[in-house]
């Protein structure tokens, strides 16, 4: 797995699949490595005859880490935003797209298919608005417009993500507490059986913890607020993913990107949460996979 220089950092990376097929960019979301992209998703994709290409964002897994940014009170953000409020961030969604665009230029690539899941489908948002030619397609998944006037998380979501984390070298309690969360936004119709559960969040410890990052993270996706201007400006053909049952964005946030995109296409499932569950993911390489072919047909 390479690291290589994007954008002025260092980001980390893997791919899948022939380096000759059209290519597939994978943006994971808030405070999440690359790896919360499966190995199994990522041959199911490149198997339908695409480059695949995982990374892990700014601040977070084998990523550099903005450590020497400016500390903000993650408190006092929430407070603004809900005020409506001006809020600073180390960075920005927009220098994570450029992060994004500079890992395509680093593997000589001119163009590829963007998808990106929550925070990522931010980033992806972006990437199709601000960087249109280097984009064949867009997938938005559980993701959002960032209109402040759509639907907040489900009170148990946000009760489990602003829960005090345990201290980050004790391994079993930053598990447990990574179960919990994921439980908390989890799919109801799909939920993950607790060993799987277990053995996702013992590998992400063990890869990488950082949870200063998560905060950084969350403050760029506080102070970029809506993105409709990027949105009316896509052109790129787009696919909107989103579950009828996520607690974290709710399906409205989907359903206002896809109404905001013109032309766009929106699938949502039944008992999907805010996760990537084994039993959904044949289903979500398929239609993404689909989409992007449509596209380029």
């Amino acid at each position: 797995m390479p690291l290589t220089k994007a954008n002025g950092i260092d980001i980390f990376y893997d791919e899948f699949g022939d380096k000759s097929d059209p290519a597939l960019l994978l943006i994971m979301g808030l405070g999440t490595q690359m790896i919360a992209w499966s190995e199994d998703f990522c041959r199911m994709l490149s198997g339908e005859g695409f480059r695949v290409i995982r990374f892990d964002n700014r601040d977070i897994g084998l990523s550099q880490k903005m450590d020497k940014a400016p500390r903000f009170s993650l408190p006092w953000a929430f407070i603004r935003f809900r005020l409506g409020w001006t809020i600073r961030s180390p960075y920005s969604l927009e220098d994570m797209a450029a992060d994004a665009i500079g890992l395509l230029d680093a593997l000589k690539i001119e163009r590829a298919h963007i998808v990106g899941a929550s925070m990522g489908g931010m980033i992806a948002q972006i990437i199709a608005a601000r960087y249109p030619q280097r984009c064949l397609s867009l997938t938005s998944i559980m993701s959002t417009s960032g209109e402040p006037d759509l639907p907040h998380p489900k009170p148990q979501a946000m009760a489990a993500l602003r829960e005090k984390r345990p201290p980050a070298n004790d391994r079993e309690a930053m598990i447990n507490f990574g179960m919990k969360i994921l439980r908390a936004i989890g799919s109801p119709g799909y939920p993950s059986p607790a060993p799987e559960l277990r053995a996702a969040v013992a590998s992400s410890f063990d890869r990488s913890v950082y949870p200063a990052g998560f905060v950084r993270q969350m403050l760029a996706i506080l102070a970029n607020g809506s993105r409709s201007h990027y949105l009316k400006a896509i052109r790129t053909p787009t696919l909107v993913l989103h579950g009828e049952d996520d607690p974290l964005v709710p399906i409205e946030g989907g359903r206002d990107t896809h109404r905001r995109i013109a032309g766009s296409a929106m699938e949502t499932i039944a008992g999907w949460g805010h996760d990537l569950p084994t039993a959904l993911l044949p289903r979500l390489a398929a239609s993404i996979t689909a989409h992007c072919k449509r596209a380029t047909a």
